[in-house]
């Protein structure tokens, strides 16, 4: 574990930040749980794409990974840290993700984070374990069931969609989506890549997000709020008005705002209708 992530959370603890540290969980010992928890860092997320040993290492490709990870959660919780799991879904998974979930609670963590494949950078060499737009939909549609059943916070990541399902069940159950009734999902929405969210790679370059690999300037030579505030890359994505087709006639289009990175990988074109929704608008039926 670098030096460096320890100086940024306690960083962070001094601008009152909430600072969540991502891992494996693999290389957790007892004098970096010490580290971890002394520099701040409220959260670690610990991944798991598999319920069992085989499945884990399976998609991981590396004998011992589960019970790995299962022990860096262990260490976390004798020294008092709280932890949440991200699943990315696959093919290779989807049958498991009730489990996967049963695991977490079991496990103690505080959520189950549910990410849906990107098919850029590393995980381009995972395309083929995509599921399909109908697959996604029912997945959502589970997930969203659970928010009554389990105990801890889920949020799913990289699926726009879930924003919309969210208000099509709550609307079909007479409820209103409000911050009481469904939390942060009432306030936020899908793709917040150039909106609420950005990400800067390791020489400078301001991307919408880690997956959307275009760059909107340079903080080695703009400064960031200028990129920010004036960048023509942030301002289209900026204007839901502006995608193309069906994300565009979708009224739910201002929630959801589609993948705009897997539009990109499909199309070439970040502004493009996401590729892995199933809905179809009001305004083309």
């Amino acid at each position: 574990m670098r030096d460096d992530v320890f100086d940024l959370a306690t960083l962070g603890t001094s601008l009152g930040l909430r600072m969540v540290m991502a891992t494996n969980g693999t290389l957790l010992t007892e004098e970096i749980a010490q580290r971890t928890r002394d520099s701040g860092i409220k959260r670690v997320s610990i991944s798991l794409d598999g319920a069992t040993a085989d499945s884990h290492d399976a998609f991981r490709q590396v004998k011992g990974a589960y019970r790995g990870s299962l022990n860096g959660i262990d260490l976390l919780k004798r020294f008092g840290i709280e932890f949440q799991i991200n699943t990315t879904i696959t093919k290779h998974n989807l049958e498991e993700i009730p489990s996967i979930l049963t695991l977490a609670e079991n496990l103690g963590a505080a959520a189950h984070h549910l990410f849906l494949l990107v098919p850029t950078g590393r995980g381009k060499n995972l395309a083929e374990q995509s599921i399909d737009a109908i697959e996604y939909e029912k997945v959502l549609h589970w997930f969203y069931d659970q928010r009554e059943r389990s105990p801890l916070h889920l949020k799913a990541t990289c699926a726009p969609h879930y924003y919309r399902i969210l208000r099509q069940r709550a609307k079909a159950d007479g409820k209103k989506v409000t911050q009481e009734t469904h939390g942060l999902d009432a306030v936020t929405r899908g793709c917040l890549g150039g909106l609420g969210f950005c990400f800067i790679s390791h020489v400078g370059e301001v991307q919408p997000c880690g997956y959307l690999e275009l760059s909107a300037g340079n903080i080695r030579q703009q400064p960031f709020r200028k990129i920010w505030e004036h960048s023509e890359l942030f301002k289209r994505l900026r204007n839901p008005d502006g995608y193309g087709g069906k994300c565009r006639l979708c009224e739910y289009r201002n929630v959801c705002g589609g993948c705009r990175a897997r539009a990109y990988e499909a199309t070439g074109d970040f502004m493009a209708e996401e590729p892995l929704c199933s809905y179809i608008p009001a305004a083309m039926r």
